[in-house]
């Protein structure tokens, strides 16, 4: 390996942020509002899309190992990383566009053909330059704090380039198609998409790949192996997967609770409104609230009661649902509880990722970090697949996607309101509380446990 000063100077640093807000624009508006593009506004059958994104994110999952593996073996003039950074940005911006400009001649088969088609090429192409974002660290920073703050910096900027999506996307969709949402998505895409390849471009161009690095690539044979060998970890894999899977069939519905249920006019403005405070608290719970509470209580403690802030937040968003719900500062409530408990839980979960790394040195006499949050990564997107084909198959149920371009408020029937609210809470409700459970019942390592093993590990050493 070269020893040239890999120091990344401030310049360097803000613009692999840039690169980081770019890419989670990009992530943010495909993960949040595909289904919706699709099925309500384009009317594909619900239960066709439910499982065209569900088969799309599971083997974008299995992709991702694959990617990695064809990145660790590129060698070129420009390095290893950034080729694929700026090659996998400028196809996914391409099909990114190709994805909400969808043409409105296309019916029936045809289009559930178009739909799955560009889906599975958006996440192909999405991972060409995600894997190689994350990776390059090491091959432009040196080993320590310079490292460990760049990459926090960027982990930061991802969280702006959500948020922006999250607060801006439907208010940009109503004023660039003047009300009528399919022309505001395709305009709206094109937008994103030029911000995309804008922002990797000044990555690529201000980043240099200044040493060669051995990037470390997990099979999903691998993953599987390391998995089940820790106890430990598989018991944070299922915990996380029943925690993500919950909140996120919330999240799907989401839009469609504001448009149908709290309803409006200018639904899509509340819904902006009410964004803007969840991300707002989410980051809030994650830079400020855990570190407070983490003065007064264990790790284990908090992942307790952030659990138990969701289910009651979830209990008082659905009691809200049969009130008139007429100002949205009363979803502040709920939305307190269950995004704070939100930041708190992803901060707590790679915590105790961490600490199965340390528990599987222990018992087995190896380290597998790359292998252990390689895994993370690869059961969120299966999570996130599962969880869009429950949401979906609960619009087909209550029979929604026929809204209209020409109106803006639609009546949906009092029985496929209730469906759509007793779907959006109570099943996220039983998902959580069987999480507390499987917690309790299979994670051991407690405060004094991890003191235990760490000082095992050190005589051991010595």
């Amino acid at each position: 390996m070269e020893t040239n000063e890999k120091k990344l100077s401030m310049k360097g640093k803000l613009s692999y942020g840039l690169g980081a807000v770019g890419k989670d624009m990009v992530y943010m508006l495909s993960a949040s509002y595909v289904l919706y593009y699709y099925q309500d506004l384009l009317h594909i059958d619900a239960v066709a899309m439910g499982i065209i994104l569900l088969i799309a994110r599971v083997f974008d999952a299995f992709n991702d190992p694959i990617m990695g593996v064809i990145v660790a073996k590129t060698k070129t003039r420009w390095g290893k990383f950034r080729p694929w950074l700026f090659s996998g940005t400028l196809l996914n911006a391409i099909v990114l566009y190709a994805l909400f400009a969808t043409p409105t001649s296309l019916k029936g088969g045809a289009l559930i053909a178009y739909a799955a088609i560009i889906y599975i090429l958006w996440g192909v192409t999405y991972t060409m330059m995600d894997i190689p974002f994350w990776s390059m660290v090491p091959a432009f920073t040196e080993p320590g704090a310079d490292r460990e703050n760049t990459s926090a910096f960027a982990r930061s900027c991802s969280g702006v380039g959500s948020a922006l999506i999250s607060i801006f996307t439907m208010m940009c969709v109503y004023s660039l198609g003047s009300g009528n949402e399919i022309a505001g998505f395709k305009w709206f895409g094109l937008i994103i998409a030029l911000f995309f390849v804008a922002f990797e471009t000044i990555a690529c161009i201000n980043i240099k790949e200044t040493s060669t690095v051995d990037m470390e690539t997990a099979s999903v044979k691998d993953m599987f192996k390391s998995l089940f060998a820790n106890d430990q970890a598989l018991a944070i894999v299922v915990t996380i997967v029943i925690v993500n899977l919950s909140i996120y069939i919330t999240s799907n519905l989401l839009i469609y609770f504001f448009k149908y249920d709290f309803g409006g006019a200018n639904w899509y403005k509340s819904y902006t409104v009410f964004n803007t405070f969840g991300g707002a608290m989410q980051i809030l719970a994650m830079m400020l609230l855990f570190p407070l509470l983490r003065k007064f209580m264990s790790t284990m403690k908090i992942f307790m009661l952030s659990l138990m802030m969701a289910i009651v937040g979830y209990i008082v968003l659905l009691a809200l649902t049969f009130t008139s719900m007429n100002n949205v500062a009363l979803l502040f409530i709920p939305g307190f509880l269950i995004f704070a408990a939100n930041g708190m839980l992803m901060v707590l979960t790679t915590i105790f990722l961490a600490n199965t790394v340390d528990y599987g040195e222990y018992k087995n006499g190896r380290r597998d970090e790359s292998v252990i949050f390689s895994m993370q990564t690869f059961v969120v997107k299966l999570a996130s697949g599962v969880a869009a084909l429950v949401a979906a198959l609960a619009l087909a149920i209550f029979h929604f996607g026929n809204s209209s371009q020409s109106a803006h408020v639609v009546k949906m029937a009092t029985s496929s309101i209730v469906g759509l609210r007793m779907t959006m809470t109570i099943i996220p409700i039983i998902g959580l509380v069987f999480g507390i459970l499987f917690f309790k019942k299979k994670y051991i390592l407690t405060a004094e446990k991890m003191d235990e093993i760490t000082k095992k590990i050190k005589n051991k050493e010595a």
